[in-house]
């Protein structure tokens, strides 16, 4: 069943995204250059990260002081000093990310006047959905951070880690839609109790498989042999994101998700479920919960923005891995990645003139 709904998933982003389009009433103006701001997700984290605007942007040290003391403390030692393989736990990755990424934010806005409102979109990849959500005033930081200390920890109960794996696969050529087709019919042929699922489409050049260690390692070899992907990278991460094993996760987190205070997004936050826009604080609700099992649509998300005009990117966290994959993309648009003090004093300037 739930394999099933996944299908569904992936037909209704394509069949309803140009009515919802034009009932957002996104159309792009010509010659108009519109901007989004993108926040990364989990194996972004890294010992040292933060430290450096901490010491030098007192905004900065807001934010961090802050979501250290909404998790009781610890949080700020372990991202300064390690080590990394307590920091990569997702439960300390995941509040780790997201309180780098606001921290960055933040000081974009209070040295330069960046306004994430001149912009048209914001996206976050995964757990940076609620860094895109705090940064548009839908999410408290305190809550947000709350919020995914408790998605980590419900993410590592769920598991076995020894046993589980994500891979990202390289894509060889235009098969992204021939790999979505085979591993439907992948995942109905594992033996019981093993699990392989497309846990994120990144690009038209990645996808990252998820599951039990042997149910994504078939998967990847019936992928190569059939020529539609090359290597396979194992992802630094502590559980296997985005498919059924999390369900766990995701009954574990709809109480709390439910009980959370949500406003309407100052500006349109795509979805990782739809690859659209979202709606009112109802649905956010119930895409997060959602999304902890379901395939992360990044790349139709990034396609819908695309689609609307969008030339200027900005991606704000500790990765500069979304920056690359624009890149790759679309070469000739304007893409900044501000992941560290040095990238605010590079690109903050250029930031605050950013317009809608």
């Amino acid at each position: 069943m739930m394999r099933n709904m996944r299908k569904g998933t992936r037909l209704a982003v394509v069949t309803l995204q140009h009515s919802r389009r034009h009932l957002t009433g996104h159309t792009a103006a010509p010659g108009a250059r519109k901007t989004a701001v993108l926040f990364p997700g989990q194996g972004a984290q890294h010992v040292g990260m933060g430290a450096d605007i901490y010491e030098n942007f007192k905004a900065a040290r807001d934010v961090i002081d802050a979501s250290d003391e909404a998790v009781g403390g610890g949080l700020k030692k372990l991202m300064f000093e390690g080590p990394q393989q307590t920091l990569t736990s997702t439960e300390n990755a995941q509040p780790a990310i997201l309180c780098h990424s606001i921290a960055l934010l933040k000081v974009l806005e209070t040295e330069f006047g960046f306004d994430i409102n001149s912009c048209t979109y914001a996206l976050g990849h995964s757990l940076g959905e609620y860094s895109a959500l705090v940064a548009t005033q839908s999410l408290s930081l305190s809550d947000a951070i709350k919020l995914v200390r408790l998605r980590g920890e419900a993410m590592h109960r769920s598991v076995d880690s020894g046993k589980t794996t994500m891979k990202a696969l390289i894509i060889n050529g235009d098969h992204l839609e021939d790999i979505e087709a085979l591993m439907s019919k992948i995942e109905r042929s594992l033996p019981e109790g093993e699990v392989a699922q497309i846990a994120n489409i990144n690009s038209r050049s990645q996808v990252v498989l998820s599951g039990t260690s042997k149910g994504v390692d078939y998967a990847c070899s019936i992928i190569q042999t059939k020529g539609y992907a090359g290597r396979a990278l194992g992802l630094p991460v502590s559980a296997p994101f985005h498919c059924d094993l999390m369900q766990p996760a995701a009954d574990e987190m709809k109480p709390a998700l439910d009980g959370a205070s949500f406003n309407d997004p100052t500006i349109e936050v795509i979805s990782n479920v739809t690859g659209m826009p979202l709606g009112n604080a109802t649905e956010i609700q119930s895409l997060l919960h959602q999304q902890i099992t379901k395939t992360v649509q990044w790349q139709r998300s990034i396609r819908y923005a695309k689609d609307d005009d969008v030339h200027d990117w900005v991606v704000i966290g500790p990765s500069r891995v979304l920056a690359n994959l624009l890149r790759k993309e679309f070469p000739t648009d304007a893409i900044r990645a501000v992941a560290t003090a040095e990238d605010v004093q590079q690109h903050g300037p250029h930031l605050c003139r950013r317009k809608r």
